[in-house]
């Protein structure tokens, strides 16, 4: 059985920073693309930065030039750090993961409250 377990929420100032992971725990698996998703009350959740295993990475237009992706392969993990947040950031966030265990599946944390507020 796999799991994804997510750290690092929090409440920050507008302006400040933050670092979420989320590490992928387990055995006999592989893991795929990895990811960050956030929600907030009433609209749909949306994706922030996902990595392919070969590091590729694509993020939102809003989080673009203040958050930044990165992937350690070898701890399963993947770390989102924020910077210069400001209230719109404010949400739910998830960590997914796409996880071969007998076929390809999707896996998701569950999920790390962030908020910015003065």
């Amino acid at each position: 059985q796999v799991q994804l377990v997510e750290s690092g929420g929090g409440l920050v100032q507008p302006g400040g920073s933050l670092r979420l992971s989320c590490a992928a725990s387990g055995s006999g698996f592989r893991l795929y693309d990895m990811g960050w998703y956030r929600q907030v009350p009433g609209k749909q959740r949306e994706m922030v930065a996902s990595t392919t295993s070969d590091g590729g990475t694509n993020y939102a237009d809003s989080v673009k030039g203040r958050f930044t992706l990165s992937r350690d392969n070898a701890k399963n993990t993947v770390y989102l750090q924020m910077n210069n947040l400001n209230s719109e950031d404010t949400a739910v966030y998830y960590c997914k993961a796409v996880i071969r265990i007998f076929r390809r599946a999707d896996y998701w944390g569950q999920g790390t409250q962030v908020t910015v507020s003065s």
